[in-house]
């Protein structure tokens, strides 16, 4: 099979999903989330990325990020996958990969889905049943964002600072979104544009990314 073309565009935001080869656990005990933040941290330093949300499931990785070139965000991931593969296997004394293929990731409208896209992320472990609130997970920018936790690993994006005048207006406007579920047909949005490499966003938009 062919693969789908990489839609990326300078400063703006893509949704990136990272899998374990056959659905296998990526993270085992804290100290693997902990070096993964760190990697990606300092690989996105490196390559001139930011982060606005993620989150780190037990066998994936989902993040918000903007690549601030058009090749930062391949090289950030590579850095990040080659570190952490030889970090996991050194650790637990295994051999081969740990990534299933290629990233996934889809190139957001930042004005119409970006605050959405966030609370997809940031909701990942309330809709696989491990907590009953976003509060409770550790491995996400959840606390960050909408509780004022300090993670350095986050640049908050333009439409997320346009929520409020101060961080603590922010952080209340942020949670108050959280009221609100996200539709299912917004679910299968988000899950088909990102395993598709499809664009997410209005027809205005698509017709931009064209012209690209």
């Amino acid at each position: 099979m062919a693969r789908l073309p990489r839609m990326i565009i300078a400063g703006q935001p893509q949704h990136v999903i990272v899998r374990g080869n056959n659905r296998s656990e990526l993270f085992c005990c804290d100290a693997d989330y902990l070096f993964y933040r760190e990697k990606l941290e300092a690989a996105c330093l490196k390559h001139d990325c930011q982060v606005h949300a993620y989150v780190f499931m037990t066998n994936h990785v989902h993040l918000l990020i903007t690549p601030l070139s058009e090749n930062g965000l391949g090289k950030a991931l590579q850095m990040l996958g080659r570190y952490y593969v030889q970090y996991f296997n050194y650790s637990y004394k295994r051999t081969g990969t740990l990534w299933e293929g290629r990233y996934k990731a889809t190139l957001i409208d930042s004005e119409t889905y970006l605050l959405t896209v966030m609370r997809y992320i940031e909701l990942n472990p309330v809709r696989a049943t491990m907590v009953a609130d976003p509060a409770i997970y550790p491995w996400s920018s959840y606390r960050h964002n909408a509780l004022g936790e300090d993670n350095s690993l986050i640049t908050p994006h333009a439409e997320f600072q346009r929520l409020g005048l101060n961080e603590a207006d922010r952080q209340i406007a942020y949670r108050a979104l959280f009221k609100q579920a996200i539709s299912e047909t917004q679910i299968c949005e988000i899950r088909d544009a990102t395993n598709k490499a499809w664009v997410l966003g209005d027809s205005r938009f698509k017709a931009r990314v064209q012209l690209q």
